[in-house]
């Protein structure tokens, strides 16, 4: 049979596009082509004019974002406010040199239900201009793909930044000043990550649910100072990152320093995760896990310098369920800041309560107790081993009030104390010798054993 060339030829074209295929389908996939760029000036804004030029900025984003376009601000200061920010708007200016100056409105900028936003190198000023409860001089709610990168945010008349509902990531921005430099609520996959945080009123980092739920936010590699107490409370403000209500949160490689209250404060916050995290100069409890929660890791940080360094506490209200492991705390004070209940322990190392294991800890120079395990009859299932404790008044405490539950203290190296190595309590009260000489045949609940005391 004779040979088609027409058919030859299409079936050397067929066999040369299914490599073609194959080898496309191998290979990864390109980046997407840059978005083309609009030049800010060209639509009419002018640097360092003295008048408010809200309505050209407003023309010129929303030209921007219809083009799919990045709206480049050159350097200099501009005066708007209440600026929207529709879907597909891109901004971007040069890092420290552009700054939009606040002429009123709710906030400097806004976005509701816009998708696929970015605001990049602009310095956002408020000038002091107060603004509504929990709004942000950037304010972004009901979005995804929202990045926010490498802009500073100061003098903000609430918050800095705050977020509804959204998804997205903030990274290395510096925010100043203000009530809450960060505040998200009901996150829908969010990654707040290499920020500088001075100064805040209220509150560094807050992550908040408005029901109990997964969030799975990280806030990792922030940098966290000088975060003050100006509401007053007894702990619901003056924390560098406050976890509220939102389960399944990663809080690591932080650097925190001078906070009124905590480091991190978890507060009915589900397997969080406390790791990697340096803290020093803390008022009071530093990495706090409390009320109705269910997991949480307190694990490889240092703390030097609190009223108290961990609390697992609450379970009364439900808390329980920790690991607390490999953390260095230090130099701890016996008091607790202004306004709260002068009853609250301090001076501790750890505080636990209920089914927690704390192993492999080293706490030094804390007034009252290194580890304190239980409160009157809250104490169940705790396992205290080859931690190192020097220098405090009791080493180990443990509840043996009526009620209370199993404790294991075994292995540990314990020197330096006052007032006795491993004590039994009653609520604050002392009501047995030294346990790590004379033994717990008594309280049946108690294993004590193997602890070196020097």
């Amino acid at each position: 049979m004779g040979i088609d060339r027409r058919r030859l030829f299409a079936a050397m074209a067929g066999a040369g596009a299914f490599g073609a295929t194959s080898e496309a389908r191998s290979m990864p996939a390109r980046e997407a082509a840059p978005r083309a760029e609009l030049d800010a000036v060209s639509l009419g804004l002018r640097p360092n004019a003295p008048d408010d030029q809200s309505q050209t900025l407003q023309r010129a984003i929303e030209q921007a974002a219809a083009a799919r376009a990045v709206l480049r601000l050159p350097p200099g200061f501009y005066r708007a406010g209440a600026l929207r920010l529709p879907p597909y708007s891109a901004i971007s200016g040069v890092a420290g040199a552009t700054r939009i100056v606040m002429a009123g409105g709710p906030s400097i900028m806004w976005a509701s239900g816009s998708d696929h936003v970015t605001v990049t190198g602009l310095v956002l000023d408020g000038a002091g201009i107060p603004l509504p409860e929990r709004r942000g001089l950037l304010h972004v709610a009901q979005g995804r793909s929202i990045r926010v990168a490498d802009c500073e945010i100061v003098n903000s008349g609430r918050n800095g930044l705050t977020l509804e509902s959204v998804e997205g990531e903030v990274t290395a921005n510096t925010i100043s000043g203000g009530d809450a430099a960060i505040f998200s609520n009901d996150a829908r996959g969010l990654k707040i990550a290499g920020n500088t945080i001075r100064g805040a009123g209220n509150g560094g980092i807050l992550v908040w649910r408005s029901a109990p739920g997964d969030d799975g936010t990280l806030i990792v590699d922030n940098r966290v100072e000088g975060v003050m107490n100006k509401a007053g409370g007894s702990g619901e403000w003056g924390n560098a990152i406050n976890v509220f209500r939102a389960d399944n949160v990663i809080v690591r490689g932080n650097r925190i320093r001078n906070a009124a209250f905590s480091a991190v404060r978890g507060n009915a916050a589900s397997n969080l995760q406390i790791v990697g995290n340096t803290c020093t100069g803390l008022g009071e409890v530093a990495l706090y896990a409390e009320f109705g929660f269910e997991g949480a890791v307190i694990a490889n940080n240092i703390v030097d310098g609190a009223a108290l360094g961990v609390s697992v506490t609450n379970f009364d209200k439900g808390g329980r369920l920790a690991v607390v492991q490999g953390n260095l705390i230090r130099n701890l004070v016996g008091r607790r800041p202004p306004g709260t209940d002068p009853n609250d322990s301090a001076g501790i190392g750890i505080g636990i309560e209920a089914d927690t294991a704390v192993t492999g800890n080293v706490v030094e120079n804390a007034p009252y107790a290194g580890i304190a395990a239980g409160w009157g009859a809250y104490l169940r299932d705790v396992a205290i081993t080859s931690n190192v404790i020097r220098r405090a008044d009791f080493g180990i405490t443990v509840s043996v009030a009526p009620g209370a539950g199993a404790a294991v203290i075994a292995d540990n190296m314990i020197s330096d104390v006052r007032s006795g190595a491993i004590v039994g309590m009653e609520w604050k009260k002392p009501v047995t010798g030294d346990l790590s000489k004379d033994g717990a045949a008594r309280f049946a609940q108690l294993s004590i054993a193997g602890n070196r005391v020097r």
